[in-house]
């Protein structure tokens, strides 16, 4: 695939789950006008839209419709987004920025943000719920269990218990596989489970391929917070050493934590090899992950 055919069909896929998004919100009474209006903040203001694109990526090469996908990919993306709502709170990160906006307790108020983050992640399930598929219950499963203390929830916990802590590589693998791994293996299985059934053994090797992308992505966010802008990042810079949060950087320095990121890519695009030219995007996100500025 050419990186111009490769360029135009993540815009596609982006500008595909961001449409499905705004429809929700154009469908709504909106009963609490700010309510709403900060959800929409959270929601639709930015974002790489990694998770659905992944969503879209991981079903296409099974041969999943892209309509079929269009609400595990708006699901997995509003959870993620509830997740930056409250990961923003002075409670937890306390963060001015998030996609070069203010943080939405800082647009709105700290009540008002954590509301709209519990509506965003019931509006996850609820959109699940009326797709109409033969796997929903698989399908519902495996974002509840990403989302909650198996998963994303769990390793905030995880996260917040490290400040200030000396963890070693393992322990701190384990904190990424929940708090940023889960979501983004769970958006491949969703696409994977889609398209085909769960003892298809290319949904064995799409989540081997999740495992390795999702801690190449944390490793690499973790080096763009050491040598990156606040202007291009879209958020404060710098800001897990001012927490003093351990990170890759810290544990393996600047060059140790590029060349595990690149080791981890090397085994995504090995775990794609069942699926023959059919991953060639999905190869190409992995490269994306750690090529990216932001």
């Amino acid at each position: 695939m050419s990186s111009d055919a490769y360029a135009a069909g993540l815009a596609a896929d982006r500008a595909r789950v961001d449409a499905f998004l705004a429809r929700l919100f154009d469908a709504s009474q909106a009963p609490v006008p700010r309510l709403e209006a900060a959800m929409r903040h959270a929601l639709l203001v930015g974002g790489k839209r990694l998770r659905p694109v992944l969503v879209y990526l991981a079903g296409r090469a099974l041969g999943a419709r892209a309509e079929a996908l269009d609400a595990p990919a708006a699901a997995i993306e509003l959870i993620h987004a509830y997740s930056l709502v409250h990961d923003d709170l002075p409670a937890m990160d306390d963060d001015d920025l998030r996609r070069g906006q203010p943080t939405v307790h800082r647009a709105y108020d700290e009540a008002t943000a954590i509301l709209a983050g519990d509506a965003l992640q019931t509006l996850a399930f609820e959109v699940l719920a009326r797709a109409s598929h033969p796997r929903l219950p698989a399908l519902m499963l495996t974002l509840a269990q990403a989302a909650g203390r198996e998963g994303m929830v769990g390793g905030q916990a995880l996260d917040l218990a490290a400040v200030g802590g000396h963890p070693d590589v393992e322990a701190l693998a384990n904190m990424h596989a929940h708090k940023t791994g889960a979501l983004i293996r769970a958006a491949v299985r969703l696409g994977a489970l889609t398209a085909v059934e769960e003892h298809d053994p290319r949904v064995a090797a799409l989540d081997t391929y999740a495992r390795a992308l999702g801690l190449a992505f944390q490793i690499h966010d973790d080096v763009l917070d050491v040598i990156g802008d606040t202007h291009t990042l879209g958020k404060a810079s710098g800001a897990d050493a001012a927490r003093d949060k351990p990170t890759y950087p810290a544990l393996l320095g600047l060059d140790g934590a590029m060349a595990r990121a690149h080791e981890l890519t090397d085994e995504a695009l090995a775990a794609l090899a069942p699926l023959g030219e059919a991953g060639s995007p999905l190869a190409a996100l992995a490269r994306y992950m750690i090529e990216r500025d932001h």
